[in-house]
């Protein structure tokens, strides 16, 4: 009688053991996943997180990535404006000149909307390009004038291509009503500018298009002995 007992009383131990094993194994699976997700819920590649997680505002919640975003925005006109400036002076093609005019003009009027922008949601904003805009302004100084076209619509046309990517995921995901606004006026100016630059005829589409970041020091592209690209239609060669 004892050993049944004694069998019966092991079967039980046995048993709750083994359900106490079931139950545990879901809960750690769960934890990995819940882990997971919010690895998924860091900042994407190219994205710089501020660290200060998802802040409530007036205008919706304003995310690390609204706010990379929105400095990337103030960052851009802060080396695209002087660089717009000098193509309208140094040019020597009407359409690189018409290429600088647009690019004073849309970046005047965007960054007058990112420091509204900014000031509304709180934020503090770049004053001066980074180190690696700067050094492409440098290198547009400092090009002799043989190549300094082709390098001012190689370098701004990369760049621009490479924020209109972004601008269409933020546009898509922003929660911020202020921040959907400067998306959208900003897809507008982006695909102006990509356009002018285009029309110059002096885009190297084959290095524009990689998906690498734009080199610390850009080379003009120029082929001894190739001929000049053509002009391209007078429609929009004027300067204003």
């Amino acid at each position: 009688m004892a050993t049944r007992y004694t069998i019966g009383s092991g079967l039980v131990i046995t048993a709750l053991a083994v359900t106490l094993i079931a139950l545990l194994i879901p809960v750690s699976k769960f934890g990995d996943r819940a882990s997971a997700a919010a690895a998924g819920t860091a900042a994407k590649p190219g994205t710089e997180d501020d660290g200060a997680g998802t802040m409530s505002t007036a205008y919706g919640p304003l995310s690390a990535a609204d706010r990379d975003f929105v400095r990337k925005v103030r960052l851009a006109g802060l080396w695209e404006l002087p660089a717009g400036r000098q193509a309208q002076q140094r040019g020597t093609r009407p359409s690189v000149r018409t290429a600088g005019m647009h690019l004073v003009e849309g970046h005047t009027e965007l960054d007058r909307q990112v420091l509204q922008v900014g000031q509304a949601l709180g934020m503090d904003l770049p004053d001066k390009p980074s180190a690696q805009q700067q050094e492409w302004l440098n290198q547009l100084t400092n090009a002799p004038n043989a190549e300094y076209e082709r390098l001012f619509i190689q370098l701004l046309r990369r760049a621009h291509g490479k924020v209109f990517a972004l601008l269409a995921q933020i546009r898509a995901q922003t929660r911020n009503s202020m921040v959907r606004s400067l998306a959208t006026s900003a897809n507008a100016t982006v695909l102006d500018h990509i356009t002018v630059l285009e029309e110059s005829g002096l885009v190297d589409f084959d290095s524009v298009s990689d998906a690498g970041p734009a080199p610390a020091s850009p080379t003009p592209v120029h082929h001894q002995g190739a001929a000049a690209p053509p002009q391209m239609s007078d429609r929009r060669n004027e300067v204003k």
